[in-house]
């Protein structure tokens, strides 16, 4: 049985919304993970990797952000 285009959306868009949130907190925890090693190893660098670590953060989250947006506007 093939269900209606609105129950699809239905459950798709909290498995889509899941795999985002999954993304975005993974991309994050690699980011931040490589930039704490980074300045461990470069501390004199820390102001560069910590300005270029905050916007890398700020695209990853807008994604996520997107993505439940995205929720309120078809659903």
């Amino acid at each position: 049985m093939i269900p209606d285009p609105e129950t699809a959306l239905s459950l798709a868009y909290p498995i889509g919304l899941g795999i985002a949130a999954l993304g975005a907190g993974l991309g994050i925890g690699k980011g931040m993970a490589s930039a704490m090693e980074a300045m461990g190893r470069q501390p004199e660098a820390i102001g560069k990797i910590q300005t270029a670590m905050i916007i890398g953060a700020a695209f990853i989250e807008a994604l996520a952000i997107y993505a439940l947006i995205s929720v309120f506007l078809i659903g």
